[in-house]
């Protein structure tokens, strides 16, 4: 063996010399290394520099090792550190399979690499123990070889990673180290998800510590009341070498213990509360509404590396990574928000930071801080103990999770096992009380099943006439999870949302021309789900055309093109009694009652006027249409304060109620059973009960949102009345009096544009809500406010 590896270079050269190539020096020098290493005993690990091969070295290179079948090597590692390099993927991937047996540490490091190298690499796997892909440009990671010696996986820096396949962590059984700062990963139930497959996971970051770049806990954690210098003695790569990888792991849990003492126990016991929004509403004067409307949260880079709980919107328009709590200059119990335009450490000295801090890092708020009463509305109270603990931990490069309330707490009880989260050790007591927090404000599963609950349980259950929601470990009924004849149903649907965390998402706006086989795209603005049959939905565009479909199977069922100028359908109602027939109001005032029966089944730029099956009076700058409960009347409301009543049997417009509200009403709705009683919600922040028995002149009541209502519709039964307001403002009020039964606890955005619509689920026991200007929409339980889920909204590429 000793013998194979002296012949190294000698084999390599001959190799050169028979295809008339000039020896690369940089692997001339890699083999001269592992002689060096075996001559003293070492361990023999060969060192391969892609920066520096080119497409005719790969040949050679893997010629020489199959040749001496890596038998007196231990160890292989191939690095990238540079972008410019002239390899292409190809010859990587047959240079990572030829020496796949002896690989132990890859890092390409690199923007360079193409996405399809990286997938192919996901798809076969290696035997490598630590995988530095930095800068991946990956969007959904879905990882199906294997990867059985994989220790550590390093994803920093690939911002355009925002998902994971559910199983595309279940091929690494020995992953224990993960990390993923300034990726683009936003949902948490996702990422716990997936996340869950890791069973050997200690070690997880989505953001890091400012002095950390490895994902263990950090060492300043236990100089806490300590003098702390200015350098850090824990900056080493990521991937510096595998036996300091293990070295860590086996050291991991004396660490957490060193690092554990009275006041980071106390700091652990103080820290688990929200941020205060008293503070956000007292700065709300000079925060801009401009916000990313993709990740309005994750844009501004304010973040805790503790509980994250909320963020402040971008000031004067300009990045604020130079806001930063500091100590008051003049008090030692006090903080200051401070926004520095040129350099932060005009007032930082070394010995509040654990390092020096780059103008461009990301600095955090602290979740922890509370406005102090007897101060200015800018000034923040930290006690002693946090304030150290802040100036210690400056964490950066957040990917979007880490900006969702409760955040810690919720990846803490999600993932048992894990040990370090963002650098940060989890103890005991921390993990209870994230279970406290994690049961307050978030269900695991739907009406609190087990996760293992199956379709075929509950349909026994039915069979031999037990209750729907029975749960085999809990013998206490919920009041609020009442049996009815919908139990079953919504059951099943329940399984099928725990099924998946991210349901499977699919475009209903494209369909083909049966003429000439074209596609066709539509703009959709506004769209209804029929009231009996949930397959059919029926949605009108901004082009003015309306289109009715089966959204399971994607099928075209009628189709009518627009009339005249283009005019958006702005207002949707399926009529009950008569299944097959809807109206439709555009936003020139028009409106409309068709028979889905009349209409053509294919797209077709012809229109016929007997499409309509009856025309009613204009009502100008229309944006909702309600029908009532027997098909008797319809109201249509608009960009005014006056809502018109329409006669469906005449077809004619009967009344109209005037200044209802002081401004304009988006949408009017009906009640379920009552046909008479109908709610207007308005911009003027009121939403307000109505009956037409006792006539218009003065409301059965009005309840008040702090923002402009948008949206408000009536439970299935109903007993309770939902209201939407402008940035996520979401309330369930009960219909009898307008008394506040539910509020959900969404974290705003800050923009005065972002509009939230909240409609009930499958029953009245959930409800689901989204906002414009966020790619999310969320899962709430009715009656406590409890977050079921968050659903990120992928975009659709053809």
């Amino acid at each position: 063996m000793a013998s194979d590896l002296s012949q190294l270079e000698s084999r390599y050269l001959e190799e050169c010399g028979k295809q008339e190539v000039l020896p690369n020096p940089s692997i001339l020098l890699s083999f001269s290394n592992v002689k060096r290493q075996k001559a003293h005993f070492e361990q023999c690990c060969l060192e391969i520099f892609i920066d520096h091969l080119t497409f005719a070295d790969i040949p050679l290179l893997i010629e020489t090792l199959s040749e001496t079948c890596l038998s007196d090597i231990d160890a292989i590692d191939i690095t990238q550190k540079s972008s410019n390099v002239s390899l292409n993927g190809e010859c990587l991937l047959l240079l990572l399979g030829a020496v796949n047996q002896k690989l132990r540490i890859v890092d390409l490091s690199s923007s360079s690499l193409r996405e399809d190298v990286l997938c192919d690499i996901f798809q076969k796997g290696t035997s490598c123990q630590i995988l530095n892909l930095r800068y991946s440009p990956i969007q959904k990671l879905n990882i199906t070889g294997e990867f059985m010696y994989l220790n550590s996986l390093n994803l920093d820096f690939s911002v355009h990673l925002t998902s994971f396949h559910i199983n595309c962590f279940s091929c690494m059984p020995k992953l224990m180290q993960l990390s993923m700062c300034e990726t683009r990963v936003a949902n948490l139930w996702m990422a716990s998800a997936a996340l869950s497959k890791l069973t050997s996971l200690a070690e997880l970051r989505f953001q890091n510590c400012l002095c950390c770049y490895d994902t263990g806990p950090c060492p300043k954690l236990g100089a806490i009341g300590k003098g702390f210098q200015k350098s850090c003695t824990n900056k080493q790569p990521f991937t510096s070498s595998g036996s300091q990888s293990v070295a860590n792991k086996k050291n991991l849990e004396q660490n957490i213990k060193h690092f554990t003492n009275a006041r980071f126990v106390s700091f652990c016991s103080e820290t688990i509360s929200l941020i205060n929004h008293d503070l956000l509403e007292s700065t709300s004067e000079i925060l801009s509404d401009d916000s990313d409307p993709e990740f309005p949260t994750a844009a501004q880079g304010i973040h805790t590396l503790r509980n994250i709980s909320d963020t402040f919107p971008q000031i004067d328009g300009q990045n604020n990574s130079n806001i930063l709590v500091r100590p008051f200059k003049h008090s030692r119990s006090s903080c200051v928000l401070s926004v520095n335009s040129s350099s932060f450490t005009e007032n930082a000295t070394a010995d509040e930071f654990c390092c020096q801090l780059n103008q461009n890092d990301n600095l955090p708020v602290s979740d922890v801080l509370s406005k102090d009463e007897g101060s200015s509305n800018n000034m923040i109270n930290l006690g002693s103990t946090t304030r150290t603990s802040l100036k210690n931990h400056i964490s950066s490069h957040p990917s979007p999770i880490c900006f969702e309330k409760h955040y810690r707490e919720y990846m803490i009880t999600s993932l048992p096992h894990l040990k370090v989260l963002d650098n940060l050790p989890i103890e005991k007591l921390e993990r209870d009380k994230a279970a406290l927090i994690f049961k307050r404000y978030f269900e695991s599963a739907p009406y609190n099943r087990q996760c293992d609950d199956s379709v075929v349980s509950i349909l026994q259950r039915r069979e031999i006439s037990r209750g729907a929601l029975t749960q085999k470990s809990s013998k206490v009924k919920r009041p609020y999870l009442r049996e009815s004849n919908h139990s079953f149903p919504r059951s099943l649907s329940s399984v099928k949302l725990i099924s998946s965390p991210q349901p499977h998402l699919h475009s209903v706006s494209k369909f083909k021309c049966s003429s000439n086989e074209e596609i066709k795209s539509f703009r959709a603005r506004q769209f209804e789900y029929h009231p009996t049959d949930p397959i059919l939905m029926v949605f009108g565009t901004l082009d003015g055309e309306l289109i009715v479909i089966n959204h399971e199977c994607e099928k075209l069922i009628g189709y009518l093109p627009s009339v005249g100028a283009l005019n958006s359908i702005l207002g949707l109602c399926w009529l009950k009694k008569h299944p097959s027939k809807l109206i439709a109001g555009s936003d020139n005032g028009s409106l409309q009652m068709y028979d889905v029966g009349q209409m053509p089944s294919k797209v077709t730029e012809r229109y016929c006027a007997m499409d309509a099956s009856m025309t009613f009076d204009d009502f100008e700058q229309l944006t909702s249409v309600h029908i009532n409960s027997n098909d008797e009347y319809f109201l249509a409301s608009g960009f005014s304060n006056h809502v018109a009543l329409y006669d469906i049997g005449c077809g004619r417009r009967l009344q109209i109620f005037r200044d209802l509200h002081k401004e304009h009403i988006n949408v009017v709705k009906f009640s379920h059973h009552s046909p008479t009683v109908f709610a207007t919600a308005s911009f003027d922040k009121d939403v307000k009960l109505w009956d037409l028995r006792q006539g218009t002149s003065q409301p059965c009541y009005t309840a008040s949102s702090s923002r402009g209502n948008v949206m408000v519709c009536f439970s299935p039964d109903d007993n309770y009345l939902l209201t939407s307001a402008i940035d996520n403002e979401v309330k369930q009020l009960l219909a009898v009096d307008g008394r506040l039964q539910t509020s959900f606890d969404i974290a705003s955005t800050g923009s005065s544009q972002n509009y939230t619509r909240s409609y009930y689920m499958n029953g009245r026991d959930y409800i689901i809500t989204g906002s414009c200007e966020e790619h999310v929409v969320r899962i709430c339980c009715a009656q406590t406010g409890r977050r079921l889920k968050d659903v990120h909204l992928e975009v659709i590429s053809y």
